[in-house]
């Protein structure tokens, strides 16, 4: 234990998430990001001059940096293994920490909307092989529109993986599998079949809206993942604060 908590004083964080704010980019059949001071300083006094102030937000569970649970997605009315909403619930996946690796699929740019990586693109362009248990992150440049919500969205049209991609990152066993983008798969995608495939069919979570800028400056060949969903009892996904611990 010593020895880990030594490496770990020694790595670098990088900070995955985007910033919540009012106004920010999400899917238009979830609801905004709103939030609202409810108490501000001077409100109410505490002896010698103390206060304190707060805020009330609402959010969706698939609005900004978020993880899709297994209940977000069904096929024929069947969610993965057979599970009840309740058993595929968020609160079901405890905090994660596993190895992770990525790709930048647009060295220095973005992709452009129409573009789909496929399985040899992803094979070919990941830091390193991928194991089971993994983390697997796509940078396609879209994140660094995060600030400009109408160019984010794009009405719904963005770059993203292909369904042969998915079938290879599932056949490795992953865990998870992100993007800086707003759905993972290329969108518009009329059966969202890489959702489908992941969530469904495989049992693999699904990662959006993260901020891999840094991650991509750092390019790290594989690097230690870790985030935490909220313990939402049956929700189908969570906001989510990811991180990359990588070698300094």
């Amino acid at each position: 234990m010593r020895e880990l908590i030594r490496l770990v004083r020694q790595a670098r964080v990088i900070d995955l998430a985007q910033t919540w704010f009012a106004g920010m980019p999400h899917w238009p059949t979830h609801p905004p990001f709103a939030m609202a001071r409810t108490k501000e300083h001077g409100d109410y006094v505490l002896e010698g001059g103390v206060s304190s102030a707060a805020e009330l937000i609402a959010l969706g569970t698939h609005v900004g940096t978020h993880i899709d649970g297994l209940g977000h997605f069904s096929c024929g009315g069947r969610l993965f293994a057979g599970r009840s909403m309740e058993e595929a619930g968020i609160d079901k996946v405890p905090p994660i920490v596993r190895r992770g690796v990525w790709m930048d699929a647009a060295p220095g740019g973005e992709l452009a909307e129409e573009s789909v990586i496929g399985r040899a693109e992803l094979e070919a362009g990941l830091s390193a092989p991928v194991e089971p248990g993994d983390v697997v992150l796509i940078r396609t440049g879209w994140g660094r529109r995060w600030r400009d919500a109408r160019g984010f969205v794009n009405e719904q049209r963005q770059p993203g993986i292909g369904i042969e991609a998915a079938r290879w990152l599932s056949s490795r066993g992953v865990f998870a599998a992100g993007a800086d983008n707003v759905a993972l798969e290329r969108i518009p995608s009329p059966r969202m079949e890489v959702h489908a495939h992941l969530l469904v069919e495989a049992g693999i979570h699904i990662l959006e809206c993260l901020d891999l800028e840094e991650l991509a400056a750092a390019a790290p060949r594989e690097f230690v993942f870790a985030a935490a969903p909220l313990k939402i009892e049956a929700a189908t996904g969570s906001p989510l604060r990811p991180f990359a611990l990588v070698e300094q």
